[in-house]
């Protein structure tokens, strides 16, 4: 770690990985704001991680909010060293059945949100050298019956991905797109339980977003795919 502490943006950050990653990065000593579009989760998440840590109501389909939130952040800790793109939602139904609303509403977050995200940031992680790492998800490869709208998504966000990996490294931006397959999360109104013991968990993904921070300036691992060890035999 450097004398200049550093600091991290993390969109959907109220639970789940945006949370675990939260609390690992404070861990690691930086300073980190985290957003949601719920005041109330955003506000508890940020008392439970303590010093150092900004929570900030932002809806990433709005850019005006994001860049908002983003120059916050800069303003906040000194300027923006990792962003972790992070916000997303899932509905999920047969073709025929999947509403405008629904479809709009997933391509809008997981997609347009994450281009509005980086967008945003650029001119921060310009002077940092800093770092995006999008989540993403194995059904950007996979596609599944009823998973249109966001299998479209993660496809779309993983081409985005590697066309902002391409543009934003000639400007000593870091860009990774980390696709994981089943996470033990809140995803989708699930609770998880005993049961979910099998799946990566939230503070798996934080560890590797951890460990992608500290490879060597000279090394850049573009996608990495993460999968259960041990799944359920069928």
């Amino acid at each position: 770690m450097t004398s200049k502490l550093k600091s991290a943006l993390i969109t959907g950050g109220s639970k789940g990985i945006g949370y675990a990653t939260a609390q690992r990065l404070v861990q690691e000593g930086y300073r980190v704001t985290i957003t949601s579009r719920d005041q109330a989760e955003i506000e508890a998440a940020a008392s439970t991680l303590g010093e150092g840590t900004r929570g900030v109501v932002c809806d990433v389909r709005d850019l005006q909010s994001v860049e908002q939130v983003t120059k916050a952040h800069a303003e906040a800790f000194g300027g923006l060293d990792v962003l972790f793109v992070n916000a997303g939602v899932g509905h999920f139904a047969p073709i025929q059945d999947l509403s405008a609303e629904d479809w709009q509403a997933v391509i809008d977050t997981n997609l347009t949100g994450a281009f509005f995200t980086v967008k945003a940031a650029v001119p921060y992680l310009k002077e940092s050298h800093g770092y995006v790492i999008t989540l993403s998800s194995l059904a950007g490869k996979n596609p599944f019956a009823g998973g249109a709208a966001y299998n479209a998504s993660k496809f779309g966000l993983n081409g985005l991905s590697e066309v902002m990996m391409l543009d934003l490294r000639p400007l000593n931006i870091k860009v990774t797109q980390i696709m994981p397959g089943s996470v033990a999360t809140h995803f989708g109104g699930h609770t998880p339980s005993e049961q979910d013991a099998w799946k990566i968990q939230p503070e798996d993904i934080a560890e590797l977003v951890v460990d992608l921070l500290n490879m060597p300036a000279r090394t850049l691992p573009s996608r990495v795919e993460v999968r259960p060890a041990q799944p359920p035999r069928k």
